[in-house]
């Protein structure tokens, strides 16, 4: 799962990105409107984290960019404590959740995974596609029912094939959707490679059918119908 945390303090921004990535997440960051607003047109998050109060702008304004691109990105809001006019504004602009500062992590972990089953999984916790199952609070992968030891790299892989269950997905997204603002820290895309031949290997381990499919010269397709 991506998320783009657009925060202007640094010493906060610098504990939820820690926090978030050991949470499983890849995390993006956005000290600016106009950063914000640049990564919001170029690029698809999964949920993105916007405090109002930003040096060059409002994240009011963000919101209605992201409700503009008509994608499934979620939306939570940070406020300071007597923001309410925000808070409203930025529900009826179509954010999902709030959040007033300061708050605790935990919390921080549970609307951001409450507002994600509601977008992305009919608000399941599970997911399944043929023999294959996710447990998404507990972020782990079955195969009938017998548990997958991946690693995390293979976890998100196999969560962003079953997302896009059927969509030729390139292996330029691939890449960024795993790495983030660190793909430039790649040399070639073999280690996209090397994770799904590892996943490919474990699934058909466990007993389950090879679903990954390698289209030529564009990318993969996870068929769960073949």
């Amino acid at each position: 799962m991506k998320l783009l945390l657009v925060e202007d303090n640094p010493h906060l921004a610098d504990e939820m990105d820690a926090f978030l990535k050991e949470s499983g997440f890849v995390v993006e960051r956005a000290a600016t409107f106009d950063e914000a607003s640049e990564r919001i047109a170029v690029y698809q998050y999964d949920l993105v984290i916007v405090d109002l109060g930003l040096p060059d702008g409002s994240g009011l304004d963000l919101i209605t960019e992201i409700k503009q691109k008509e994608t499934d990105t979620g939306i939570l809001i940070l406020t300071a404590r007597d923001a309410i006019e925000d808070k409203v504004s930025g529900l009826d602009l179509g954010a999902d959740d709030y959040m007033t500062k300061p708050f605790h992590k935990s919390e921080l972990n549970a609307r951001i995974r409450s507002i994600l089953r509601r977008h992305k999984f009919n608000r399941s916790n599970i997911i399944q596609l043929a023999e294959i199952k996710i447990d998404l609070l507990a972020s782990q992968a079955f195969v009938n029912e017998v548990p997958l030891s991946l690693t995390k790299k293979e976890y998100d892989l196999l969560l962003y094939f079953m997302q896009n269950s059927t969509r030729l997905l390139t292996k330029e997204s691939i890449a960024e959707h795993l790495w983030g603002d660190h793909i430039d820290q790649a040399n070639s895309f073999d280690f996209i490679y090397n994770h799904i031949k590892n996943l490919r290997k474990k699934i058909i381990a466990a007993g389950g059918k090879n679903r990954i499919q390698a289209m030529y010269g564009m990318g993969y397709k996870f068929t769960p119908d073949q």
